[in-house]
């Protein structure tokens, strides 16, 4: 006998016994659970199985995937989604003024469309209107929050493992930087500047943000604290009234620097300017509510309090 039929007896053998398995009775063959979990608008969201074609409609949400291990399942993302650099080859879908590709995103044939506060409920209708399954998620108002978004992403996409370690790991970050901090008992004033492009009326983030929350955590207090709305514009005067013991501008990447913040009218006087404490920020870091919030407090409190960072 040849040792191709050989062979190709052999490859008959297997086949025929691992059909057998299939329909033996007692055998059972492993089975994918259904997802079935309600979403951020109370919408009851069903998958036959984890998520493997996902197209991402917030900056956040893709952090959140990525970091997870789901990167991979990503197929689409929104213009804005530009961490890690891995996602920058993923097709981009729209979203840079409010609207995006239905049709590059039906094409993209997706099992899940993970939505956030950046969309509306109309474009969440929108979707389910193609019979596209969408999944809202809600910002976090704090870092238990961002836990449990972890932990709700990695159901959609069977990732659970990886959100217990990622969890655990932003935890123990966390306490190292709030153990070091435990004993402060000066709390320097912080500005964190949003958006200066009028110098006259400067945006700041108020009561309620993740900037807030993250610059108390970090052993700081948060003038913008003192105003009604979470995103507000600080006049000057309230601002030189306040006197900022440290600046903090989250518009750098649009070209804002300390020099130039020491030209402003009147900006001479804060003690921030007066002892050399403006300080570039990548705004990303506490905007984007992702696991990259753990970073942006890492980076305030080496800001607020270096001697306890060297």
């Amino acid at each position: 006998m040849s040792k191709i039929r050989l062979i190709n007896l052999f490859s008959f053998f297997i086949a025929a016994v691992l059909a057998l398995s299939a329909c033996a009775p007692g055998i059972v063959q492993p089975t994918v659970a259904s997802i079935d979990v309600k979403d951020g608008l109370g919408r009851e969201v069903k998958l036959a199985g984890p998520a493997k074609r996902i197209v991402s409609l917030a900056p956040s949400n893709t952090e959140i995937l990525y970091a997870l291990g789901a990167g991979p399942e990503v197929v689409g993302r929104d213009d804005f989604s530009d961490y890690p650099a891995a996602v920058k080859s993923v097709a981009s879908i729209g979203g840079s003024n409010g609207k995006y590709n239905l049709e590059a995103i039906t094409a993209l044939k997706p099992d899940l469309i993970l939505a956030s506060e950046l969309n509306t409920p109309d474009q969440v209708k929108a979707f389910e209107q193609l019979n596209l399954t969408v999944y809202y998620l809600k910002n976090p108002t704090d870092l238990n929050g961002l836990y449990t978004n972890l932990q709700t992403v990695a159901e959609l996409t069977g990732e659970e493992s990886e959100a217990t370690t990622l969890v655990q790991s932003l935890k123990q970050r966390v306490d190292a930087v709030t153990s070091k901090l435990a004993g402060v008992t000066s709390k320097p004033k912080v500005y964190y500047e949003l958006d200066a492009t009028d110098p006259t009326k400067p945006y700041t983030a108020g009561p309620g943000t993740f900037v807030n929350n993250l610059i108390t955590l970090a052993g700081g207090q948060n003038v913008g604290s003192i105003l009604k709305d979470q995103y507000a514009i600080i006049s000057p005067e309230v601002l030189i009234t306040q006197n900022p013991d440290i600046i903090i501008l989250g518009d750098s990447a649009y070209g804002v620097t300390a020099a130039s913040v020491g030209q402003r009218p009147g900006w001479s006087a804060i003690a921030a300017v007066k002892n050399n404490q403006v300080f570039p920020f990548d705004d990303n870091l506490v905007s984007r509510p992702g696991p990259r919030l753990v970073d942006g407090l890492e980076a305030l409190a080496k800001i607020i309090h270096p001697e306890l960072f060297k």
